[in-house]
């Protein structure tokens, strides 16, 4: 008879040798029963639980052909573990009168298949559950429970047996400096993609490619991942000393043999502190999960013809928000370097054929802000919301002074009515204790009242409107600086509703902005941690700690008259603020 024999191990850990050794156990065994080998089939690192082995399928294809008349094998579960896998193939055998033949067996029949299929899928689940076992326990103490995140390099350490350890982990100073870059470049206004190229042009190895592997580079993915199942740098609480495990379970598909990553309810994750291995502060961390939140809210948004073109970064600074003042459709680029309205221009609706330039529209619309936020009446109203919030603060420290006078005023008078029942020989030990108990209350009251500082008069610092001034005159710095410009772009984009364009009748544009002007002041500040996306409306708009609110503020660039803001440094609401501009 004409032998074919097969063997197999299943991973890595285990000796290669393990093929020959069954090989030859199999050659024994033919040699014992006058059989002739024709053919050696073998599969290397590949697990049991699949029928997708290279050296299997080709022991099928050989056996359709005829070309042998048994199959030896060490053991059944050399040739399958799977019951479904085992029982097709025998029964595919059977039909082409190909005996199945093991060392530990013997002949296969319908018992086997039956017996030894279920003892090996109790073997995988058993092993699953142990392997599973073992790393929830790695977890628990702290260690890594797989691959080594980027930022971070494996240690060894011998232990008193002779072996390694395994699982140890610490910061890879150099990778941990490119993690930083990574988070403070996306929470400045930078996309993963812009971030991904950055990287790669100044030739920094990607995670994958630590190893000198040739051609590896950063992707965005890379970066951004995927924030449900927390993978991409962006998502990996690591990063701030959070080891997180259990993410995700595998299930193999029954057809293609190839495992599907399938997430986990949250109460089923192992979180474990790891302080030592921080390399994100919290501040940085929520700044870029805000950043992302408001990514995905965009995206979701219902009322959007284009949700995920809605996410992308804005090309220019007042990109999507000129309207045109006739028809209300939007100013689009008709040109490389001019807006127009894309009524007139798609589909002929509107009469508005006037451009304007980019560069023009982005500087008027700024230095109007700058000189509408610099009106005498914003100034004042700036002044007295400062006075206010000083006088809040202020009334705090007397109403605390007047409660601790007015408790003290009350002991004493106790302490007296306790003195004078004392004299009229109403003496018990009680009163004694009573007494000592209040007197130890007045010495702390005092020590109090001597503690908190003298009101004192509210007054402006003389240097106030001139802080006022400079915050308004460095917003085209903050917004021209490499380290500003994104965020300070974006959040500016966020506080401007709408910029109108009206076309005059002898040419050039009158433009009206709409939206909350006075939270642009924020955009002075040295550093600014607001959320660089801002979805829907703002009314956060605190100049210098103090409450002035523009809230749909109106104001109108092109006219030469101006005029004074109606109820200034009370809440603006709705106000009409005509600005001087010249034609375009």
């Amino acid at each position: 008879m004409r032998a074919a024999i097969y063997a197999r191990y299943s991973t890595d850990l285990q000796s290669a040798a393990s093929i020959t050794d069954q090989v030859r156990v199999c050659r024994k065994l033919c040699e014992e029963t006058d059989w002739q080998v024709v053919h050696v089939f073998s599969d290397e690192a590949i697990s049991g639980a699949t029928d997708q082995r290279p050296g299997f399928q080709q022991l099928l294809r050989s056996a359709m052909k005829g070309q042998f008349d048994v199959i030896v094998a060490e053991a059944l579960d050399r040739l399958s573990r799977d019951q479904e896998h085992i029982a097709g193939l025998h029964k595919r055998m059977a039909f082409l009168d190909v005996q199945i033949v093991t060392k530990a067996e013997g002949e296969i029949n319908e018992l086997h298949v039956g017996l030894n299929g279920t003892m090996s899928a109790l073997f995988l689940r058993q092993l699953a559950q142990k392997t599973r076992r073992g790393l929830e326990g790695r977890v628990r103490a702290g260690k890594s429970a797989g691959g080594i995140s980027y930022g971070y390099k494996a240690v060894r350490q011998l232990l008193p047996d002779g072996s390694q350890s395994r699982g140890d982990r610490t910061i890879d100073p150099e990778e941990a400096v490119i993690v930083q870059r990574i988070f403070e470049r996306f929470a400045s206004g930078h996309s993963a993609r812009a971030i991904a190229i950055e990287l790669n042009h100044d030739r920094i190895p990607p995670p994958r490619g630590k190893g000198g592997k040739p051609g590896a580079t950063w992707s965005f993915s890379t970066i951004s991942g995927n924030w449900k199942r927390g993978t991409g740098i962006l998502n990996n609480e690591l990063y701030i000393g959070k080891l997180v495990w259990n993410r995700q379970n595998f299930v193999k598909d029954p057809d293609t043999g190839k495992r599907q990553a399938r997430p986990n309810p949250r109460e089923d994750l192992i979180i474990e502190d790891v302080p030592h291995l921080r390399i994100i502060d919290d501040e940085l961390w929520e700044r870029v999960k805000k950043i992302q939140h408001g990514v995905r809210k965009r995206i979701r948004a219902e009322d959007r013809p284009n949700a995920y073109g809605a996410a992308r970064r804005p090309t220019y600074l007042l990109s999507g928000l000129l309207k045109c003042g006739c028809c209300g459709a939007n100013y689009i680029l008709v040109n490389a370097l001019k807006y127009g309205c894309s009524a007139n221009r798609n589909r002929g609706t509107c009469p508005n054929r006037a451009t304007i330039r980019r560069a023009e529209v982005e500087a008027r619309v700024l230095e109007g802000l700058k000189d509408h936020l610099l009106h005498p009446d914003l100034l004042a109203a700036f002044v007295e919301e400062f006075q206010r919030e000083m006088r809040k603060e202020q009334q705090s420290s007397e109403t605390e002074r007047k409660t601790a006078e007015a408790r003290l005023t009350k002991l004493e008078k106790e302490i007296s009515n306790l003195i004078d029942a004392v004299a009229n020989g109403m003496f018990h030990q009680s009163m004694t204790e009573r007494l000592q108990a209040l007197e130890d209350e007045k010495l702390t009251l005092r020590a109090k009242l001597d503690q908190l500082p003298e009101p004192p008069p509210v007054t402006l610092h003389p240097a106030m409107a001139e802080i006022y001034r400079s915050k308004v005159a460095t917003l085209i710095e903050a917004l021209n600086a490499d380290g500003t410009r994104n965020e300070a772009a974006d959040i500016l984009r966020g506080l401007i509703a709408e910029i109108r364009m009206l076309p005059r009748e002898g040419g050039g544009h009158d433009i009206e902005l709409y939206g909350e002007l006075g939270a642009i002041l924020g955009l002075g500040e040295p550093r600014n941690d607001k959320p660089r996306l801002i979805v829907g409306g703002v009314s956060n708009s605190m100049v210098a700690g103090a409450g002035l609110n523009l809230h749909r503020t109106t104001m109108r660039l092109g006219q030469t008259i101006v005029q004074s803001p109606k109820g200034a440094g009370r809440g603006l609401r709705d106000s009409g603020v005509p600005l001087s501009g010249g034609p375009v």
